[in-house]
């Protein structure tokens, strides 16, 4: 149960500093340019996605954007584990808060 509760917490905190930094991120891009990258990709990759017709450079950002997400999240909980455990070992030793509380 402990464990749930933890990730719920851990949930709801990325949710809610994703939302704060996608706002910012949407105001910034507003004023901001594309900028042009050269990339190296796999030639049979490129030439399936193009007979695909799929557009290269909008999946290569979305790829990256989605390991931008991936990697602010492991670094989230790396800087919270200590939080995390310390809340796991007052529910284990006081149990949850408010638990009269709950309905389920």
């Amino acid at each position: 149960m402990r464990m749930i509760d933890a990730q719920y917490l851990c949930i709801y905190y990325a949710r809610r500093r994703v939302h704060e930094l996608q706002a910012i991120n949407m105001k910034a891009r507003k004023n901001t340019a594309r900028k042009a990258t050269n990339l190296s990709l796999d030639a049979y990759l490129l030439q399936e996605a193009k007979i695909l017709g799929i557009n290269i450079s909008r999946s290569a950002e979305a790829g990256i954007a989605d390991a931008v997400r991936k990697s602010r999240r492991e670094q989230w909980l790396r800087e919270n584990a200590a939080a995390l455990e310390s809340s796991n070992a007052y529910v284990d030793n006081h149990g949850l808060p408010l638990a009269r509380y709950r309905q389920f």
